[in-house]
């Protein structure tokens, strides 16, 4: 899902003979040996001469064959269309809901009752699309995939919902599996709901595996995949002593 949301801030440009290297300190990219090819830059990134700098703090990402940007965590949300959230039922009216999502912009998004279960209530947690975005106007969400299908929308019953940074989210989300995820998913049988906006909800047959998969989850966004690994194994081992 990152990767179609990256391909819309890229600007293309191409690298037609050597240049000289600058200087720069906070150069991520050196052109100089990167000739004839067309690079795409993502957000965070800045071009200066012959060199790539970075504009802020994150982590330098690529995807083949030319995409990079710089992957920076939040704790506030910015919709996007095509985005998959968590929201939380705030008030109702007529035929909408108004819905939490975390947003930087807005307290509540407006989502038709018709595009999800009727008898939703005040507080009731719901896997949303993000459909439209205007400046200066609420997101406008939908409980349905393209299609008009319920999909994996809908409310999201019983389980644990706690929140996150939005870079922790993407890092759930991505493909292949985080290791997080793929070490937990070789032991324990859990379902699990990711939301952009910086929210995830587990649920499982047992209670304390979903909190081994929450703690797990909250404990990943700085380690790397080793650890990540070896983290889980660490917590597993408590609940077979």
């Amino acid at each position: 899902h990152l990767e179609r949301k990256i391909e819309d801030e890229f600007q293309s440009f191409r690298v037609a003979h050597k240049p000289h290297r600058s200087d720069c300190r906070d150069v991520v990219l050196d052109l100089s040996n990167m000739t004839n090819q067309t690079i795409k830059l993502g957000s965070g990134l800045r071009q200066d001469s012959d060199a790539i700098s970075a504009m802020r703090a994150g982590k330098f990402s690529y995807s083949k064959p030319n995409k990079y940007w710089v992957e920076s965590s939040h704790k506030r949300y910015i919709p996007r269309t095509e985005d998959h959230v968590l929201g939380i039922v705030v008030d109702y009216k007529a035929d909408n809901f108004w819905v939490d999502i975390k947003d930087s912009a807005f307290a509540r998004s407006c989502i038709r009752r018709s595009d999800t279960k009727k008898h939703s209530q005040v507080g009731t947690l719901l896997y949303l699309r993000v459909v439209k975005t205007n400046i200066g106007m609420n997101p406008e969400l939908s409980g349905t995939d393209a299609s008009g299908k319920a999909s994996v929308f809908g409310p999201l019953k019983d389980g644990f919902m706690f929140e996150t940074s939005t870079g922790l989210s993407r890092m759930l989300l991505s493909s292949p599996t985080c290791p997080v995820l793929e070490a937990l998913g070789k032991k324990l049988s859990f379902e699990i709901a990711t939301g952009l906006n910086g929210r995830v909800w587990v649920n499982a047959a047992a209670p304390r595996s979903v909190i081994i998969v929450a703690n797990a989850i909250m404990n990943s966004e700085t380690l790397s995949a080793t650890q990540q690994r070896i983290m889980v194994e660490k917590l597993l081992a408590k609940i077979s002593d």
